[in-house]
């Protein structure tokens, strides 16, 4: 952690019966701590969500003051919503499970959509990868930021580009996609000049990357002069990573929310940021009883990635 704190990980075992039964135990007496639980819910996410929820349940059994679930990327966060007849609302289910079974506060970064946190009635500190993400750019586009265009690559993304263009003074466009069918993108559409831009994907995740490499294609027909993207959540999940591999964008930037499959490593234009630095100081601020969205603020998030970006 930043600034001070040396704490080691809890001495505790995870461990599945022959039937998949997940079964934890600790070691530590956990008595009156404020504990932090760091389990990201990505695939295999029903196994990592109920893993969370029994090691919460230990820990409450166990007398502990206050439980923290750090969860970097919040799975079902993408079933918000009932999109038809018949659907269930999965994110508000999670919610009353992570609830029910006795975490009190929940750190995450970009929630699929923000008033996920509403379906909580617990504090949610969201966090935003935007910030770090600005560094990164400010380090590899250096001498160079005045050719940046952020591209949001669908309409509902337009306030997360739009946050990230402010931080970094650069315009906004949009790609206007059109389905014809769930998982097919009929149409694509640019709003905005992007004639010998050098273009900034923003978006909050990455699943099979179909729309992420059509919409880097139509970004390079209308004229742009190179694509990169940066993404917090790398699902890359079915042909992602070779699709990726085989597109026109010079870089795929993602964050290590979701632990990186080798495939993800050895790809030759995907980069990943680390995550570590923010969400460790954060962890300490909620600890302090000090304010989280401060390290939103360049001041605060320079020194935090220290040496990561010597010249940021």
């Amino acid at each position: 952690m930043h600034r001070g704190a040396s704490v080691g990980l809890v001495d505790a075992r995870v461990e599945r019966f022959n039937d998949q039964e997940i079964f934890v135990e600790v070691f530590e007496n956990v008595r009156g701590e404020d504990m932090y639980i760091i389990q990201p819910t990505s695939n295999p996410a029903n196994d990592n969500l109920m893993e969370l929820l029994i090691i919460a349940d230990a820990l409450r059994r166990s007398s502990a003051s206050r439980i923290t679930a750090v969860i970097p990327y919040f799975g079902y966060a993408r079933q918000d919503r009932r999109t038809k007849a018949r659907t269930p609302i999965s994110a508000k289910l999670v919610a009353n499970l992570i609830t029910q079974a006795g975490i009190e506060r929940i750190l995450t970064m970009d929630l699929h959509a923000a008033q996920i946190q509403g379906f909580f009635d617990i504090p949610v500190d969201n966090l935003y990868a935007s910030p770090t993400f600005a560094l990164d750019i400010e380090h590899h586009f250096k001498g160079r930021m005045g050719e940046l265009m952020v591209v949001s690559p669908d309409v509902g993304g337009v306030a997360r580009a739009r946050e990230l263009a402010t931080r970094i003074n650069s315009p906004l466009a949009i790609v206007d996609k059109r389905r014809e069918k769930p998982g097919e993108v009929a149409e694509m559409t640019v709003i905005g000049d992007v004639s010998g831009k050098t273009c900034l994907i923003v978006d909050d995740l990455c699943d099979t990357a179909g729309t992420l490499c059509k919409a880097a294609d139509v970004l390079i027909d209308a004229g742009a002069t190179e694509v990169h993207s940066y993404i917090t959540h790398g699902v890359l999940s079915g042909p992602a990573v070779e699709r990726i591999t085989k597109s026109r964008m010079e870089s795929l930037v993602i964050t290590d929310t979701i632990e990186a499959p080798q495939p993800v490593r050895d790809a030759p234009n995907i980069r990943i940021v680390p995550t570590a630095p923010i969400f460790a100081q954060a962890i300490l601020n909620i600890w302090n009883g000090t304010s989280v969205s401060s390290l939103f603020e360049r001041d605060t998030l320079v020194p935090i990635y220290e040496g990561f970006y010597p010249e940021a």
